[in-house]
């Protein structure tokens, strides 16, 4: 948990404007409901940026889903049947990927406005070792040896580099939006 705290500074540090809707006190997210809809633990990084900050927009391009409290069932179950993905696999557009709950499955964790999807690829038992795996908007899969946070920190700390993705991504200063826990 410590180095999770640690990738989370990492991330602040290359987009300080994410720390205003950091959550005082966490935001309880119910895992083992979560979990138990989902099938598997998920990676501790992820978790830890859950408990700290809601759903956050990055520069008005890329979603973080994270699960709001209340709603873990619906996250798990969205991210267990994902469609989109299943659509790609059965037209065989996935390379060599496939969808979660098959072994070694992708689950989707964050998304651009131009249809970039960013997965976990679930190729061990251990979450904490799942790579990101990449597919942009042009249909290129492309694969990070990292765990969720310290990709965001790579890509936006600009020491990873996303090919297939716009000119202008990551913007040099990017904002950081919130979007509200309440389910109104």
């Amino acid at each position: 948990m410590a180095d999770d705290m640690l990738r989370i500074e990492e991330l602040e540090a290359v987009l300080p404007s994410m720390t205003r809707w950091r959550v005082p006190g966490g935001r309880s997210v119910d895992w083992a409901a979560l979990e138990a809809v989902l099938g598997t633990g998920l990676p501790s990084d992820f978790r830890a940026l859950a408990e700290a900050y809601p759903v956050l927009v990055i520069d008005d391009f890329l979603s973080v889903s994270v699960p709001r409290p209340g709603t873990e069932a619906s996250w798990a179950s969205e991210a267990r049947e994902d469609e989109i993905l299943q659509d790609l696999y059965e037209m065989g557009d996935t390379e060599d990927y496939v969808p979660f709950p098959q072994p070694g499955g992708l689950i989707s964790w964050a998304e651009s406005n131009s249809g970039d999807v960013l997965y976990w690829k679930t190729s061990s038992a251990d979450p904490d070792a799942w790579p990101v795996v990449v597919r942009t908007d042009n249909a290129e899969w492309v694969e990070f040896p990292v765990g969720a946070v310290e990709f965001l920190a790579g890509v936006y700390g600009r020491t990873i580099d996303v090919p297939g993705m716009p000119r202008d991504f990551p913007s040099d200063h990017p904002k950081v939006l919130g979007l509200s826990d309440r389910i109104d």
